[in-house]
């Protein structure tokens, strides 16, 4: 009589043929989930004092640095202008992609906790070497003063500044991709209540981010620009220091969990693997056929088969030069894989589709610190009847303000009641939240382009128009808006939909989509210049703005988020969730007929 090959699951650890996964614990698993569990103490929001005020002041200290760096480079150490934005752009982009670097030094070797270690003391040292370039003469150049010519900064100082970056690079590019996972990581993610405490640490994890940048941009700046350098970097120095001081204070209560091997060496593998075999045919029934393996203490969540990318399958084809160990384990992982191991590199290629249309959606947030800037500049900014002149960089703190306060409005109010109307933990999908974010930020980029309180209105050129900036508000507000919804929701998309052993990656490539939209919006403002700097029309970004048409580029970025818009909701319908009910397969066995029942919902 044939063996039901569901049966072959309960010793699929030492059974050298091919074993299936249902999508049900074993009574072997059973067991030692139960004995891993016993080693973590999962404190949830107790530990979060020590993690969300280390992130409070670790921002605080790291915005209050760098949010005047341009003009600290320029005023103090009198480099020009190109210079000082090269350094910049350079700093910033290298952080971004440095993410990545740490996000695989994280998963593969440190652990979280150790990775964080090493970032927040790399940070405030950082920020004490800046602070020292300040502060002690011979670290910077002379004061122009009224010369006419200004002596440049020497090579040492050059060099010690440059060190102060690098140190900063390690530990922000180490904090970005670590923190939020390591949050979430306090949170049993198998109770109830566990999973609602990732699901609201999601949403104020942001909360402290915002709230720094509000400070840093106006109370820090202000202090810099006006009162001291020395004093306004010493700032950040002591707000670092209290971060280190809170983030270790809680070393005893929080969960650690190390690292489990190379991810990316399991993703190669499987690619690697499916090209060797592709002259193979595929098999019937791959949910049962496929070879299938489970280390002891497997970390990751085992997942069902899915029938997309079907030519990865052929990795995990036992073929009969294939040899096993005694225990079932491939010999030489690199000629055989796992099902698990083709669906979580499925999970991975799924997400990147998702991961494009929200790096374009991003691409209306990277430019919040340029021609909304400059528009300000040229726009009535006079506050009251004293006539106070509001700072034209200080407006990005309406995107902040609107962020922060729709924050605890989507947490407190909107999701219980869309818990209450959609049964979804979350009141709404993770992509329908990512997708809001992207409308939102068309709907910006279309009104600010309605918006034009510098075009036609002042006949020379730096000419302050008689429009008040303040009708810039409510679209920098809804800028906040978009981006509650949509980096808060792909933060959370990327933690939950990328192997356990991968989460630090899910935070990284956030930062690297953001990387690539800096990177695409520089292309377009370059491009766009340089067409329309002797068309007929003239210039679109001329340097004067009353002689542009700003409107025109931005409704140009309006039609790119509209078609990004509509692919993302093509990519939304044919993604499937890791291990969501939609892809649930069920076997009815009727003697030896096994057959696959399979939702294909999104």
């Amino acid at each position: 009589m044939e063996r039901n090959p569901l049966e072959v699951e309960s010793t699929d650890h030492q059974k050298p043929s091919s074993a299936v996964y249902d999508g049900s614990a074993t009574a072997v698993d059973s067991v030692e989930e139960e004995v891993q569990e016993t080693k973590l103490v999962y404190r949830g929001w107790k530990v979060m004092p020590f993690i969300i005020g280390n992130e409070t002041f670790e921002k605080l200290g790291i915005i209050g640095t760098l949010s005047n760096l341009l003009v600290y480079l320029t005023a103090v150490f009198n480099m020009k202008s190109i210079t000082a934005a090269t350094i910049i752009n350079a700093f910033s982009g290298t952080i971004n992609f440095g993410t990545f670097v740490a996000a695989f030094l994280c998963d593969t070797y440190f652990g979280r906790y150790k990775t964080l270690t090493v970032a927040v003391i790399a940070c405030f040292l950082g920020s004490l070497v800046i602070l020292l370039t300040a502060a002690v003469p011979q670290l910077h150049p002379a004061p122009c003063g009224t010369a006419l010519t200004c002596t440049g900064p020497s090579g040492g100082q050059i060099a010690f500044l440059l060190m102060g970056l690098a140190f900063l690079v390690v530990g922000a590019g180490g904090i970005r991709p670590c923190n939020l996972a390591f949050g979430a990581d306090q949170f049993n993610p198998k109770s109830e209540s566990g999973k609602r405490g990732i699901d609201s640490f999601f949403n104020w994890y942001f909360f402290p981010f915002t709230f720094a940048q509000i400070l840093s941009l106006t109370l820090v700046v202000y202090i810099q620009s006006n009162v001291s350098w020395t004093i306004g970097l010493t700032i950040p120095v002591v707000l670092m220091f209290l971060a280190c001081v809170i983030f270790f204070a809680g070393d005893k209560l929080y969960v650690k969990i190390k690292a489990s091997g190379s991810p990316l060496a399991s993703i190669a593998q499987v690619i690697t693997v499916a090209i060797k075999k592709r002259g193979l045919k595929a098999v019937k029934q791959p949910w049962v056929n496929l070879y299938n393996y489970y280390p002891l203490n497997y970390a990751n969540s085992k997942l069902k088969y899915t029938d997309q990318f079907r030519f990865l399958d052929k990795a995990a084809i036992l073929a009969p030069e294939d040899k096993l160990e005694a225990d079932g384990k491939p010999t030489d992982p690199w000629k055989l894989c796992t099902m698990q191991q083709v669906e979580e590199v499925k999970c991975i290629v799924r997400v990147l589709p998702i991961w494009f249309a929200a790096s374009i959606y991003y691409l209306t947030i990277t430019q919040q610190m340029t021609y909304p800037v400059f528009q300000a500049l040229q726009s009535d900014r006079r506050l009251g009847s004293r006539g106070f002149v509001i700072p034209a960089a200080t407006y990005v703190v309406f995107l902040m303000t609107g962020m922060t306060v729709f924050i605890i409005f989507y947490d407190r109010v909107l999701v219980p009641t869309l818990r209450r109307i959609t049964g979804i933990d979350t009141g709404i999908t993770l992509l329908q939240r990512i997708g809001t974010g992207i409308f939102f930020a068309f709907e910006r980029r279309r009104t600010f382009a309605l918006t034009k309180p510098t075009l036609g209105m002042a006949p020379r050129k730096g000419e302050i128009s008689s429009m008040s900036a303040m009708w810039l508000i409510p679209q920098l507000a809804l800028a906040g808006i978009a981006e509650a919804f949509g980096a808060i929701g792909q933060m959370e998309f990327y933690y939950k939909q990328f192997p356990e052993n991968m989460r630090s990656f899910a935070g990284s490539i956030f930062y690297v989509g953001a990387g690539v939209s800096s990177y695409l919006g520089s292309f377009l403002i370059a491009m766009v210049h340089r067409t329309t700097q002797n068309s007929a029309g003239g210039n679109w970004l001329a340097e004067d703005l009353n002689k542009g048409r700003l409107d025109y580029f931005y409704f140009m970025i309006a039609g790119i988020l509209a078609v990004n818009f509509a692919y993302f909701l093509v990519m939304s319908r044919w993604y499937r969730y890791k291990g969501s009910d939609d892809e649930v397969t069920t076997y009815e066995t009727n003697g030896d007929a096994i057959k696959q029942q399979d939702k294909n919902t999104v």
